[in-house]
């Protein structure tokens, strides 16, 4: 009998416990789907490009700052200087003096900017999210059209193709990944006259 390969886990299984007690209650945008699935299925799609466990942590705590109320000062005592950074590389950033929904488009470019010049790491950790969400969106679009914007702060699909083709060409470099090509493709279904270039 072929013994199988094992590796220490550990740090995954913490990231994943905070996150899971983070997001506690927390459901996706206009689903009954449990938010911890996306942050689980951003780590697994991690999984696809690296075996680097704090990348995979890095992606199961994506969002736990902007939308849990962790800090990244947390981040960084429980998981270290390198999990921390590419969490905050992923955070959000407030625009001052403009509300949450207010400040959409500035929050968005300053991501795209961002994304575009982050380490190889930090990519592949947006990357996991980016899919994520671009396959919830394909899927939803699929069951209920063009009411699916009415859940996002942002209704107008229009700018949402305008960010998601940004994320492609700002994400470009990972284009050697499978994820990649696949958030591509995505990309092409969901805003069918709005290719990335």
């Amino acid at each position: 009998m072929k013994k199988e390969k094992t590796i220490d886990t550990q740090m995954i299984d913490r990231a994943i416990r905070l996150a899971t007690q983070a997001h506690e209650g927390v459901v996706r945008k206009g689903t009954d789907l449990p938010y911890i699935v996306h942050p689980l299925e951003a780590m697994t799609i991690v999984a696809t490009i690296t075996s680097d466990q704090e990348l995979m942590a890095s992606a199961v705590l994506h969002d736990v700052v902007e939308d849990a109320g962790i800090s990244v000062d947390d981040i960084r005592r429980e998981f270290g200087q390198r999990v921390a950074d590419i969490v905050e590389a992923e955070t959000d950033q407030e625009v001052p003096g403009l509300s949450h929904i207010g400040s959409w488009q500035q929050r968005k470019q300053a991501a795209i900017e961002r994304l575009a010049v982050a380490s190889r790491d930090a990519q592949i950790v947006a990357l996991g999210d980016k899919l994520s969400n671009i396959r919830g969106m394909a899927r939803n679009l699929n069951q209920i059209g063009d009411r699916l914007w009415q859940r996002f702060n942002e209704k107008d699909p229009a700018r949402h193709a305008w960010y998601y083709k940004q994320l492609a060409v700002s994400l470009s470099p990972l284009s050697d990944t499978s994820a990649y090509h696949e958030f591509v493709e995505l990309v092409a279904q969901v805003f069918p006259d709005k290719r990335p270039e």
